[in-house]
């Protein structure tokens, strides 16, 4: 049975704590950065005043987070969050926000362990806290990994019932990558290079190319730190580009408003559901396009991220469809929509057993 271990002994006088739960891909996930066939992710959980609350955070090795470091992270602070009114969120997660320059994805965590707790002491969903309908939810895409041509038009078979999808490229076959897509299926396609660009001029004849095989827009083109080539790029190209390595936090969006047309933002980059709500009206006031991505997570992330999904203009919100042994129900995708569950809270169901 593949269902979530035990609840670790909380922490002394708290009701806070972490775990890693290691969740197990359905396909080999690679991408321009890496290949793996599972990914070990961070669970918290609020257990106070007859309430069960979770959180999860995928840390990027690309930032030297693992889900070990992030429970190491969770019990430091666990102490002082016990003692602390959870009620006043927004003072509790900056006070979270403030304790260490890294640790984003266990700071993002304890956050929606937060949110789902507040909400559910209150009665409402975790959207509520923020106003939003849940109707406005847009349309997910269904991502494919980097792989040989055979093995992505399989994929694109599999994922017959979503009709966007995501496509990673960024290697020496792109080319062969979407050609194999197109094969198989006429959808609109969005596509995400992960930096895997270095030359500004490769990144316009591969965009102009991508442009005429159906291609909606292109994410992160080329690495972060290229803003300067980025805009040349943009100059040049006739789809939008979307920046993604390059918008981890809310500082960081104003530099990127004149080089690229929209962000991506990630809980797990972000910090949590807090940070992330405040990067979208920061991208909104300067006029761009928002998108809220994920990474390979189980349910209660991506149900996390999909509380705030009414706001943005696009979703990339499957990291739990990639996955074999999903520990929750929450969030489901019904022709391709989001559809955020009833129930207060994030509105989980769980955990789960997968035999």
């Amino acid at each position: 049975m593949l269902g979530l271990a035990a609840l670790p002994a909380l922490a002394a006088g708290s009701p806070v704590s972490g775990q890693v739960q290691r969740l197990q891909l359905k396909h080999t996930w690679t991408t321009v950065m890496s290949s793996s066939t599972h990914r070990d992710v961070l669970y918290t959980t609020i257990q106070q005043g007859g309430l069960t609350a979770r959180g999860e955070g995928a840390g990027i090795v690309r930032y030297g987070e693992t889900a070990e470091a992030g429970v190491a992270f969770v019990n430091r602070l666990a102490p002082e969050l016990g003692r602390m009114d959870l009620l006043q969120f927004g003072k509790v997660i900056d006070w979270i926000l403030q304790q260490s320059e890294a640790d984003w994805a266990a700071k993002a965590a304890l956050d929606i362990a937060i949110h789902d707790w507040v909400a559910q002491r209150r009665g409402v969903p975790v959207h509520a806290l923020w106003g939003l309908d849940p109707k406005d939810a847009p349309l997910t895409t269904f991502s494919i990994g980097i792989d040989k041509a055979e093995v992505i038009r399989q994929k694109v078979r599999e994922a017959e019932a979503y009709p966007v999808l995501k496509i990673k490229v960024g290697l020496a076959n792109d080319e062969e990558v979407i050609e194999a897509v197109r094969s198989v299926t006429k959808k609109p396609l969005r596509v995400d290079a992960n930096e895997g660009w270095k030359d500004k001029d490769e990144a316009v004849r591969k965009i102009n190319w991508l442009e005429k095989m159906g291609v909606e827009f292109i994410e992160q083109p080329m690495p972060a730190h290229m803003i300067e080539e980025a805009r040349y790029v943009r100059q040049r190209v006739h789809i939008p580009i979307i920046a993604d390595e390059a918008c981890l936090r809310p500082a960081d969006i104003p530099k990127l408003a004149s080089a690229f047309d929209g962000v991506n933002i990630k809980i797990d980059k972000a910090g949590g559901l807090l940070q992330g709500y405040r990067m979208i009206q920061i991208a909104r006031s300067l006029g761009l396009k928002t998108m809220l991505g994920c990474m390979i997570s189980s349910s209660v992330a991506i149900t996390a991220a999909a509380q705030l999904s009414p706001l943005v203009d696009y979703a990339d919100l499957d990291g739990n469809l990639l996955i074999a042994n999903d520990p929750f129900a929450g969030v489901r995708v019904i022709n391709g929509k989001l559809t955020l569950p009833a129930g207060n809270g994030l509105g989980l169901k769980g955990p789960l057993t997968r035999g």
